[in-house]
């Protein structure tokens, strides 16, 4: 099939139509009716290479289609159709529009095949995803939202600096496979570039600081393609890099630690998503066939039960008005559906047989095994029990099971809500128990097995010996109304560092020379203007005018000679001779 439409079009196209949809229904139908017609383009869909223009002297390439950008395909309009189910009693046209672009824009990065296609779509990324930040219209969402701008221009200008020097250095844009033996400055600027999408300590702060803060339908869909367009990326252009396998191991740990301390639900959840995106990261580092389709997988189920987990602390966001583990509790007995989807995500990150956790995490500490990276296994278990410990005892007991610090009138959540994460819920046992629809998917033709004893066994310990210390330290875990300091920090200092020097140092100096320039500047450009002036009227328009004046008075005495008499004319020509001989004989 040589024809192919790229999915992205019907969330742009849909996007700019959707205001003048004026009746209820037929927009929810239209939000609904865009991904679905997205997952029938993504499923009629062959590998190829699509779209490709030529533009200054090199190939863009809209539509490169093979396995790997197909597996992230295929999550990410099955994503767009949960977050757009869930978000379906929003009445703002404009979060729609947002949502639809960024998912079209995430689309857009996964077929691009060269670094200034993949550019723009990753801008329009960023350009769009942060409206779900400021669309909850608060305060700490505004300055969340513009600190989450400023880190990802800073971001997206390191990826533009490296695509250009990589462009002097090849005289081609084709975003391909970078040999780390000949990896130059060009490439890890690139790499930086990616890396800051993907959370990776350092560049981690901005996700836990903007995601809280977005809207409760906006989150879902942010902790769905950010970071796993990153992780895509990465995947297909980084993979074997020894740093990405030492930071994504350091990720699964940090963020676990950060999770276990914090009190808000979403700000839990958010840094378990620099916790797994970590695993992913990991992979791609190892760079084995095994760890690839291990990176892809775990990015395919943890999108999924990543969007349930926020989907649940949303809910309990949107009907409560708060999220802090600390002012809730007793909510099974309010939202019990809610609390049963919720475990569900929770019991699919940390890992359990029979749903998707348990079939992804575990191929890429296996390909770690298989490399012989002991320290990067025992991390990444750790991070495991962190994870169980965070997630799926700390939030779901003291939300859902814990003493209620004071009365609270809830109530299950919206229809569409629930289907949404009813939905989602499935899509994560199913994949837990039949892998292979997952697993058939992937880039690589590697044989994997989760369901062996030594594995299930391994798991279960695991999951044991973390139940047990969480019932023991369970005081010790009460969640606490406070501030924890991440590296954020040093942004936040630095713009009101920033901010106090230009009021102190650069805004004096500006207003002193606004001054100077007023008082010195145009007094003196306004002296020059008036000799200027005077210099034209009195010289140059009096040559001209005087000019004009003797012409004009030679003319008559001319004119007066014209008499209409022959004899006349006769009489000048002959004393005009004689004049003229008279000079010749004087010269002689």
């Amino acid at each position: 099939m040589d024809r192919w439409l790229h999915p992205a079009v019907f969330y742009f196209i849909g996007s700019l139509l959707l205001p003048f949809i004026k009746n209820e229904k037929a927009k929810r139908f239209f939000i609904l009716l865009i991904p679905v017609l997205s997952i029938i383009d993504v499923a009629l869909m062959q590998e190829g290479v699509y779209g490709s223009i030529r533009f200054l002297n090199t190939t863009l390439i809209f539509g490169r289609v093979d396995k790997l950008s197909l597996v992230f395909a295929w999550v990410f309009v099955i994503m767009a159709f949960l977050g757009a189910l869930y978000a379906l009693h929003v009445k703002e046209d404009g979060h729609h529009i947002a949502g639809s672009f960024y998912v079209g824009s995430s689309l857009g990065a996964i077929f691009a095949g060269d670094y200034l296609t993949l550019f723009i779509f990753w801008e329009i990324m960023a350009f769009s995803s942060v409206f779900l930040i400021w669309y909850r219209k608060k305060q700490k969402s505004t300055d969340a939202g513009y600190r989450y701008l400023l880190v990802h221009v800073f971001g997206g200008l390191l990826f533009f600096t490296g695509m250009m020097l990589y462009y002097f250095k090849t005289g081609n844009l084709l975003f391909d496979r970078v040999s780390q033996g000949g990896a130059g400055l060009e490439e890890y600027l690139i790499l930086a570039g990616f890396s800051l999408n993907a959370a990776v300590i350092p560049l981690h702060a901005w996700l836990p600081d903007a995601y809280p803060e977005a809207t409760v339908e906006g989150a879902v869909f942010m902790c769905a393609f950010t970071t796993k367009t990153a992780v895509y990326v990465l995947a297909r252009g980084f993979p074997g890099f020894e740093v990405l396998a030492i930071l994504g191991t350091a990720m699964t740990v940090y963020g676990v630690f950060y999770a276990v301390i914090e009190n808000d639900m979403r700000r839990v959840l958010a840094y378990h998503i620099v916790s797994q995106v970590g695993y992913m990261v990991a992979g791609v580092g190892i760079g084995t066939e095994l760890a690839l389709n291990g990176a892809c997988a775990h990015a395919f189920a943890h999108i999924l039960y990543k969007a349930l987990l926020f989907m649940g602390a949303g809910a309990v966001l949107y009907m409560t008005g708060t999220a802090k583990l600390s002012k809730l509790g007793g909510l099974y007995k309010y939202m019990p559906l809610t609390m049963i989807f919720y475990v569900v995500g929770a019991i699919s990150i940390s890992g359990f047989p029979l749903f998707s956790g348990f079939v992804s995490k575990s191929m890429i500490v296996a390909s770690a095994h298989e490399q012989g990276r002991i320290i990067l296994v025992l991390l990444m278990n750790l991070a495991g029990i962190g994870t169980f410990l965070s997630v799926g005892l700390k939030v779901t007991y003291f939300a859902f099971f814990g003493k209620e610090e004071a009365p609270i009138k809830a109530a299950e959540p919206p229809k569409n809500m629930l289907w949404a994460m009813g939905i989602t819920a499935a899509l994560c046992f199913i994949i837990g128990v039949y892998p292979k629809a997952l697993y058939n998917l992937l880039p690589f033709n590697v044989e994997y097995h989760p369901y062996t004893m030594p594995h299930i066994s391994e798991m279960l310990q695991i999951l044991s010996f973390t139940g047990l210390v969480f019932f023991l330290l369970v005081k010790k875990l009460a969640p606490e109304d406070k501030l924890n300091l991440d590296v954020d920090w040093f942004y936040r200092k630095g713009g009101k560092i920033f901010m106090w020097i230009d009021n102190k140092a650069i805004s004096p100096v500006d207003t002193f020379w606004g001054e100077l320039y007023r008082t010195c500047g145009l007094r003196a450009l306004f002296k020059n203007a008036d000799i200027s002036y005077g210099f034209d009227r009195k010289v140059i328009d009096g040559v001209v005018d005087g000019s004009a004046l003797g012409v004009r008075g030679i003319g008559g005495v001319v004119r007066k000679l014209q008499t209409g008499k022959i004899q006349t004319y006769m009489g000048f020509a002959i004393l005009f001779l004689v004049l003229i001989v008279w000079l010749l004989i004087r010269g002689m």
